[in-house]
């Protein structure tokens, strides 16, 4: 699936992240260890930010000026009415030139629906994105081989393409960063979250 197609599915399911039925706990314990890893807490995004607006309170709450970017024009729609003090954008990740680098970017649950051929070069955009010592935090799929598969499992159909842990892993270090934590945070299940510092040149 491509981008847009992808933008609208979840335009169609958009309202699920807006309530309080959805669980605003959901990831927030790894954002508070990825955020401890910082020097700075100046400029953060959040990308598929949603509508939930669950992260972008945490950072916040942490002191940082927060944008989000999402595909879906409703998803983008619903977050502003929250957030009307946030900067939104509605762009594909993947076409998106980022406006600055930033101290934080996240990637929770959203990064995993950009096609698998576009997969390593949004990588590299995002890490290029960051500032020195600056941190991304973001979920895939804990497999060993890159996989793209398509389900409805939402009632809609959506696309997840992944890397792998080893090809992430010297994408990671190729891209002059470090991996910081990785963590099956839902064993069984194959939910993986990664914590990748930009090496500074102190360290």
């Amino acid at each position: 699936m491509q981008p847009h197609e992808i933008g609208h599915s979840y335009d169609q399911i958009a309202e699920r992240w807006h309530g309080d039925s959805f669980p605003r706990a959901n990831g927030m314990a790894q954002h508070e260890r990825a955020i401890a890893f910082l020097r700075q807490k100046r400029h953060a995004l959040d990308v598929g930010c949603g509508s939930s607006g669950r992260i972008i309170d945490l950072l916040l709450q942490h002191g940082f000026a927060v944008e989000g970017v999402d595909i879906s024009p409703r998803m983008i729609e619903l977050a502003q009415a929250r957030q009307p003090n946030v900067a939104f954008h509605q762009a594909d990740i993947c076409q998106w030139a980022l406006p600055r680098q930033y101290d934080l970017i996240s990637g929770w649950d959203s990064i995993w629906h950009v096609p698998l051929a576009q997969q390593e070069s949004m990588l590299q955009k995002l890490m290029a994105g960051l500032a020195p010592g600056g941190i991304l935090i973001y979920t895939t799929a804990g497999l060993d081989a890159p996989t793209e598969k398509v389900d409805s499992a939402m009632d809609v159909p959506v696309s997840y393409g992944v890397l792998g842990i080893p090809n992430t892993l010297k994408l990671i270090d190729a891209c002059g960063c470090v991996c910081r934590h990785l963590e099956y945070d839902q064993y069984p299940e194959l939910h993986l979250y990664l914590i990748v510092q930009k090496l500074s040149r102190s360290d």
